[in-house]
């Protein structure tokens, strides 16, 4: 299987994701929504976003190995974070670029502000696809 990951030369640049992402015939892994949700079930991290995606790092890095996969097999994410404030959203951008799955983000990627997420105290969510 072959993932290409480009940006064609008619779009904006990007800090560090890319427009278009094509696979080759494969297997598709398509993960439910991670949340700061540990192995209890309690939201984890309190009002901190960072603390918050470290939970949802870990969950995704745990539904990824268990998938037979990694962030370099990843071919979307859809960051979901509970903010206005695009302060916010750079930081929580930011932390997940640099984290253990950080590779995961180099791929078509998107990042959206929302009013409210399905836990109660979630405060972000990210959504993934990867392919194998």
């Amino acid at each position: 299987m072959i993932i290409q990951r480009q940006n064609p030369p008619a779009l904006h640049p990007t800090p560090g994701y890319h427009h278009v992402t094509i696979v080759d015939p494969g297997r598709t892994v398509y993960l439910a929504g991670q949340c700061p949700v540990d192995a209890g079930g309690a939201v984890v991290g309190g009002d901190d976003f960072l603390a918050q995606a470290d939970q949802v790092v870990a969950n995704t890095a745990a539904a990824l190995a268990f998938a037979r996969a990694g962030p370099a097999d990843v071919v979307r994410t859809v960051v979901y974070v509970s903010s206005a404030d695009q302060k916010v959203l750079s930081a929580v951008w930011h932390h997940l670029r640099d984290s253990a799955i950080g590779e995961a983000f180099t791929t078509a990627s998107t990042l959206l502000g929302v009013a409210q997420l399905g836990f109660p105290g979630q405060l972000l969510e990210l959504d993934v696809t990867a392919a194998l």
